[in-house]
């Protein structure tokens, strides 16, 4: 008898365990103890109310252990065999967190005070346009959050901001809206223009586009 839509060969094997009588789709032993070493490697939902797990036993389960013994080793002596593993991995994850935040606060101070040197290098073009042609040390995103503040505070304002990253570099170009309602400019169209010349490519908005090249 077939159950459930499922396939069987002409044969299948079945199993007994007390009165159930089941179909069996596995490998199965005479005794749990023949298992030996039982580890759960994941676990995971299947479909409603149906959750699957998935373990190795045997000489699988003894290699994973072996292995895991191994590492635990190799990073005790990494962290010069401290007492307590533990505790100096979650000090070296604190610390590494204070020296992200205090990164993370330089780079704000950097971008504040590049801002402040960008502002003064804006220029009048074609009458009333206010330009800012440049090129600065500061990652990608500080550059858009510079741009998109140079925009909110300058009328007619148009940013194009070169940025070099090793071997790579990035253009981010900003319109202000009324001069894309206006004069029908496209930032991702100029940008994707612009790309050519640092063998690239990009896109994105109308009042936003970035590019990426390899010819800083």
């Amino acid at each position: 008898m077939a159950l459930f839509g499922e396939k069987y060969g002409d044969a299948v094997r079945v199993i007994k365990f007390g009165d159930s009588v089941e179909l069996c789709g596995g490998i199965h032993v005479p005794s749990t103890g023949k298992i030996g070493i039982f580890k759960i490697t994941s676990e995971a939902a299947v479909a409603a109310g149906i959750r699957r797990i998935e373990a190795i036993t045997g000489p699988s389960a003894e290699r994973y252990f072996k292995e895991k013994a191994a590492t635990l080793d190799q990073l005790s002596a990494m962290l010069k065999n401290p007492q307590n593993i533990q505790k100096s991995v979650l000090d070296l994850i604190e610390k590494n967190n204070e020296l992200t935040k205090s990164l993370e606060q330089f780079q704000r101070e950097k971008s504040k005070a590049i801002k402040a040197v960008l502002s003064t290098k804006i220029s009048t073009k074609d009458g009333n346009i206010q330009f800012l042609g440049e090129i600065v040390d500061l990652d990608s995103d500080s550059v858009k959050d510079i741009l998109f503040q140079l925009k909110s505070e300058t009328d007619n304002f148009v940013g194009v901001i070169g940025n070099k990253d090793g071997a790579k570099c990035t253009l981010s170009l900003i319109i202000s809206e009324n001069l894309v309602k206006d004069k029908g400019w496209d930032a991702s169209k100029l940008i994707r223009s612009a790309a050519q010349h640092i063998q690239g490519g990009g896109g994105g908005q109308n009042f936003f586009a970035t590019a990426g090249g390899k010819l800083p």
